[in-house]
């Protein structure tokens, strides 16, 4: 598997926005997953997607704390 090519950004808190931003997305894409698998009937997979998703959830809440605390120390 090819790595990706490395941020021009050499920043933590650019670094904290993605992995912030890919959570959320991840929660809300798994929301549509958990959906089609209960169309179908797979009550499993559904209620895997759904334990992703709380995980997911819960790190980009954790996320947006963290970020909210450092721009507020930092002044920005």
């Amino acid at each position: 598997m090819s790595q990706p090519p490395p941020s021009p950004v050499k920043d933590k808190n650019y670094d904290l926005i993605t992995v912030l931003q890919r959570c959320l997305k991840a929660t809300w894409r798994l929301e549509t997953y958990k959906e089609d698998a209960r169309r179908e009937g797979d009550a499993e997979l559904a209620d895997w997607f759904e334990k992703l998703q709380g995980k997911a959830h819960e790190a980009g809440e954790e996320g947006k704390r963290m970020l909210a605390d450092r721009l507020e120390r930092e002044g920005g």
